[in-house]
């Protein structure tokens, strides 16, 4: 008998566009695969605001602007994006905007090889950031600018970081922060490891803190940041959905949607203000490509969703953060979480070695931005 072999045509319904499903491709990382009609609608930029009437009053709260875009990357990204960082800073203005965030390793794009990580990385004081500080200062708004860093070191050698440019309103760099907590094999081979020692800054009069993508992932650190007194955490952010592995496989799994499982709880559960800058679209680095989520977002102190982009979608979130418009998480004012901690209970947190897991885990130790052996 002969069999007869019928073809379905699958049709996805997405941002108002249609796109057909393409054959199987044995190379694909299992993203769909955009038609140019629909691309080029998600490269429009949309706006998604959650604000009052008003600006807040300086030290009552700020305006905050996440930009989450399909930044370029691979030769020449640091102008183009530079130049679009300007076009983003204008726009901003149009709405008040006092602090604006780009993802992670926003100028020279994430997806960098050793190689191109040291050939694209610039002093604290060389062009991007300088540029940063005058865009900065023009338009009276401050930024968080994320580039690949190259410092000097004592003995004539040059340390690479995975940084964040922390520039205020009149356009000053209050710091280079340099990520503590690097991800997986890709950044180590990249970034020397930081020694952050989480700094709250005060923009508009506002206090606020800065955590580097996967560190916002680390409770640790978020809690820090709120024992300081920061009433703010941004975390611009680089997540993606699959990645390529540095032995060439493709992960095993999609990366969670930790925008939807820690930023909310730890924003309630440290009574502040959490915004995660992830980009969106993808970055291609010779025969592998990088999806990623685009799930930026802000939350407020009660874990609360404010404005969240759309996946797919370049998007410009504007929220004003303020505290006061917040009632108390604990039913009794007298008590919350900071308050109740009991460090004294904590030591183990600390300790050089951990038991839980079958045959423990010793810690590495960090020097001179390596990991080393354990202790």
């Amino acid at each position: 008998m002969k069999k007869t072999i019928t073809a379905v045509a699958f049709v996805f319904f997405t941002a108002g566009a249609v796109l057909a499903a393409e054959a199987p491709n044995p190379t694909c990382d299992g993203t769909p695969q955009y038609g140019k009609p629909v691309m080029k609608s998600y490269r429009k930029l949309q706006f998604k605001t959650s604000v009052y009437e008003n600006a807040p009053e300086s030290g009552k709260g700020i305006r905050l602007g996440i930009y989450q875009a399909q930044a370029a990357c691979g030769k020449g990204a640091g102008p183009k994006n530079m130049a679009r960082l300007e076009r983003a800073v204008e726009q901003a203005k149009t709405l008040g905007v006092q602090l604006l965030s780009f993802p992670e390793l926003y100028v020279p794009g994430y997806t960098l090889s050793p190689k191109t990580a040291k050939k694209a990385a610039e002093y604290k004081d060389g062009p991007s950031i300088t540029r940063g500080c005058e865009i900065a200062r023009k338009y009276h708004m401050a930024l968080l600018l994320p580039y690949a860093e190259k410092v000097d070191q004592p003995d004539g050698s040059i340390r690479y970081y995975d940084s964040i440019a922390i520039i205020n309103e009149k356009g000053v760099l209050l710091d280079s922060y340099r990520k503590t907590h690097l991800y997986a094999q890709q950044e180590r081979d990249n970034w020397s490891f930081g020694s952050g020692d989480y700094r709250v800054h005060v923009i508009f009069g506002f206090p606020v803190g800065v955590l580097n993508c996967y560190e916002c992932e680390f409770p640790e650190l978020s809690r820090i940041l709120a024992l300081k007194g920061a009433k703010l955490i941004v975390g611009p952010t680089a997540a993606d959905n699959y990645y390529t592995m540095t032995n060439g496989k493709r992960s095993q799994v999609p990366y969670p949607d930790i925008s939807r499982i820690l930023i909310p709880a730890y924003a309630y559960a440290n009574n502040l203000f959490f915004a995660y800058a992830n980009r969106t679209g993808y970055e291609q680095r010779g025969k592998d490509q990088w999806h990623y989520r685009g799930n930026s977002i802000v939350y407020g102190p009660h874990g609360d969703v404010i404005v969240a982009a759309n996946h797919e979608q370049d998007t410009l979130l504007v929220a004003d953060c303020v505290p006061e418009y917040y009632g108390h998480t604990h039913p009794e004012p007298a008590y919350n979480y900071l308050k109740d901690r009991r460090p004294e209970s904590y030591r183990e947190l600390l300790a050089p070695k951990v038991n839980f897991m079958k045959g423990g885990y010793l810690y590495p130790h960090y020097q001179d931005g390596k990991e080393t052996s354990a202790r």
